[in-house]
């Protein structure tokens, strides 16, 4: 039994040397890259797997739609990344190909499709999630997710923590036993601060006079406990914006509270509740197919659909018909990200109006619906409506 608890405890040691070493790296603060500056502005295009190619190409489309001059002035410039797939992944056994991780540091931003991560069991190798390696490698730090439900008076906006918590070495547990598995929780203060600071930021810029903290610190008191801890300093930096803090359980319980989640607005939390619970705000949304994501650095961004790859749609030839609004949800926020506010909102509204309101061509992932391409069409011509603003505005 002593040799197991040596190994566990190397194990250990060995993964706080790489966690005490991040910090010295998150110290040495960078600045925030100015898209103004940028001539051109690279965006990566990355398909992915499974119904990514097909999504992905639809907002391709509808990016090159939208910023034709900014491209054809060199301002703004569309570079598609292949090899980024789990056949290419397992090909080379590794997380992100070095071909690949080259390419996509030759971008500034990032809109990416979704990607297999191998389970126990199937026909692929042991390898980590490509979107948890990329966030740590570009410290891809902020997972924004935004929720808008007008009718049921929903306004979210989550900023989940990425790069941390049980995810940052969730890979790399130990079984020290037959019997006993152990994996790892990473909270640092600068990984905290980061994040709860980008939240109070962005109410404060907003006028928005409350920010929700979620945590489990009654019961799991370190990790948890040092995220709480560190919101309660950082609010004291903003004194015209109230907080509140909920457990996770009972926060998950009153999302679908009708009288109480109107209350929420800008909601700050570690990496596997912000997992969660963004799923579970998307469901109101019309589910995670509809809802886009933003990954945010100070060097890099990565704006993504948040379903999985649906291969089962693939392998049943219903890949043409994949709805391509969550990864078009992320292309506005990409769109805002970089500085193009104008065209976000005209795709943002374009987006309502032709998936929660008028439906003239209805998406149902099966040949008795739309195509992603038919949906992508009625979109851009929706968006060169003179009349879209005040339609959208009709059914706010």
């Amino acid at each position: 039994m002593t040799k197991e608890i040596e190994d566990a405890k190397e194990h250990f040691g060995k993964l706080m040397e790489e966690q005490l070493e991040r910090i010295e790296q998150m110290k040495k603060a960078e600045d925030w890259m100015d898209y103004a500056k940028l001539k051109p502005i690279v965006i990566g295009i990355i398909g992915g797997d499974g119904i990514g190619p097909y999504i992905t190409k639809e907002a391709k489309r509808v990016l090159e739609f939208l910023l034709k001059k900014e491209i054809a002035d060199g301002k703004v410039k569309l570079k598609v990344i292949e090899g980024l797939t789990i056949e290419n992944r397992a090909k080379v056994m590794k997380t992100i190909p070095d071909d690949v991780l080259a390419e996509i540091k030759k971008c500034h931003v990032l809109l990416k499709g979704p990607t297999y991560t191998p389970k126990k069991g199937d026909k692929w190798p042991n390898i980590e999630s490509a979107n948890v390696a990329m966030r740590r490698i570009l410290d891809l730090f902020a997972n924004v997710r935004p929720v808008k439900v007008p009718d049921k008076d929903i306004d979210w906006i989550f900023f989940r923590e990425n790069t941390e918590g049980a995810y940052i070495v969730g890979g790399r547990g130990i079984n020290v036993t037959d019997d006993l598995a152990v994996d790892f929780a990473v909270t640092t203060k600068q990984g905290s601060e980061r994040i709860i600071q980008m939240a109070f930021d962005y109410a404060k810029r907003n006028k928005i006079n409350k920010v929700t903290v979620v945590t489990k610190a009654n019961v799991v008191k370190t990790t948890d406990g040092k995220f709480l801890s560190t919101a309660e300093q950082i609010a004291k930096k903003y004194p015209e914006v109230k907080w509140d803090d909920w457990f996770i359980d009972i926060m998950a319980a009153k999302l679908v509270d009708p009288k109480r989640r109107t209350q929420f607005r800008v909601v700050v939390l570690p990496n596997l509740y912000g997992d969660i619970i963004t799923d579970e705000a998307a469901e109101f949304q019309g589910g995670v197919g509809t809802a886009g994501s933003a990954n945010i650095g100070k060097r890099y961004a990565m704006f993504e659909a948040i379903h999985g790859t649906a291969p089962r749609m693939v392998d049943e030839g219903r890949a043409d018909y994949a709805d391509p609004s969550s990864i078009l949800r992320a292309t506005v926020m990409l769109l805002n990200h970089i500085g193009f506010v104008a065209e976000a909102k005209k795709l943002e509204m374009a987006l309502d109006v032709c998936g929660q309101y008028d439906q003239k061509v209805a998406l149902t992932g099966r040949s008795d619906g739309a195509t992603g391409a038919e949906f992508a069409d009625y979109l851009m011509k929706t968006i060169q409506d003179p009349k879209l603003e005040s339609k959208w505005q009709g059914y706010q």
